[in-house]
């Protein structure tokens, strides 16, 4: 019989936990067979760690896994990932947009064969301008770096014990695990869902860290930027010359006297900005390279707790 993992990132979701953990309780656990459940506490400053151990402490199938800090959604799945002992692992987000019954449609696509298996968003019910942004880095990364992606993208996934295995060996960070889940290959199959507003609690997921995402996505897995960094110079090398052409054809022909100043410091001051604007690129690939030559851990465990008589602790 298989053995199915369930791996929640856990970020200040104290008040959607025992929500989540009834929800899935009441509607597919019991038709799952053999499970496991693996919170991972991603440095949450509320009493979430209290939470999912009180959920713990009435279901010896649910692992509590304690990261030393706020490492990010990418490495708290990577540890939950890490630790997991099924023969698939299903990811779950906590704050209930996603309806549970999605798991077992997913757990019987892998059954029938499939290594991946992606959870996509067929509707979001959520407000315009967030859907229309998420589409938006979605559409972004079909362009510049998978056209394979969904377009309603997705973040909930299946993945096979040989998949783990394979992200387990990329160890990378400042990335997306979502990408790299779709960049491993194996038999994909995709599930469409409708997502749900959320209800209970507040999203974590800030403008600062969508940013990020966006950056991270193109930077890791593709280059396209240094290929807009070389279009960009092109064309001003391109422009520069025609305008040196005609100040000289000018000079010839009419005896006219380069004049201009003010629109010459606009120019210089334009190409400035863009060759600091490409100074910026080149240094967030330099950055990247850096983080990964130190090769320091993308997450950290501090404390992992599964049932009473076979509690474990990890320190550093």
């Amino acid at each position: 019989m298989s053995k199915i993992s369930i791996v929640i990132p856990v970020y200040y979701n104290e008040d959607t936990l025992e929500l989540l953990y009834e929800d899935m309780k009441s509607k597919i656990l019991d038709e799952l067979g053999d499970y496991e459940i693996v919170m991972v506490d991603d440095g949450s400053g509320d009493n979430s760690w209290e939470v999912m151990n009180r959920i713990r402490e009435r279901d010896d199938r649910v692992k509590c896994v304690k990261l030393s800090k706020n490492f990010g959604e990418h490495s708290a799945l990577l540890a939950g990932l890490s630790v997991c002992t099924g023969d698939c692992a299903v990811t779950k987000q906590a704050d209930l947009q996603e309806d549970s019954t999605l798991i077992l449609r997913m757990y019987e696509s892998w059954k029938r064969g499939n290594k991946v298996v992606l959870a996509v968003r067929r509707s979001r019910k959520e407000n315009p301008i967030k859907v229309f942004f998420a589409n938006r880095y979605y559409s972004i990364v079909r362009r510049m770096i998978n056209k394979n992606m969904p377009k309603g993208g997705c973040d909930c996934y299946l993945v096979d014990r040989k998949v783990i295995e394979v992200l387990e060996r990329l160890d990378e960070k400042n990335s997306s695990l979502t990408l790299q889940v779709m960049w491993v290959g194996f038999k994909t199959d995709m599930i469409e869902f409708d997502r749900l507003d959320r209800e209970v609690g507040k999203s974590r997921w800030t403008l600062a860290k969508k940013v990020k995402l966006v950056v991270d996505s193109v930077m890791s897995f593709s280059y396209a930027p240094m290929r807009i960094m070389m279009g960009v110079g092109l064309v001003f090398d391109i422009l520069a010359f025609i305008m040196l052409i005609a100040v000289i054809v000018e000079a010839c022909t009419t005896g006219t006297g380069v004049d201009g100043w003010a629109s010459l410091m606009c120019v210089m001051l334009f190409g400035f900005g863009v060759i600091m604007l490409m100074l910026g690129v080149l240094g967030e690939y330099i950055w990247r390279t850096l983080d990964a030559s130190r090769n320091r851990p993308p997450f950290i465990i501090e404390d992992v707790k599964e049932r009473e008589s076979n509690d474990t602790k990890i320190n550093g």
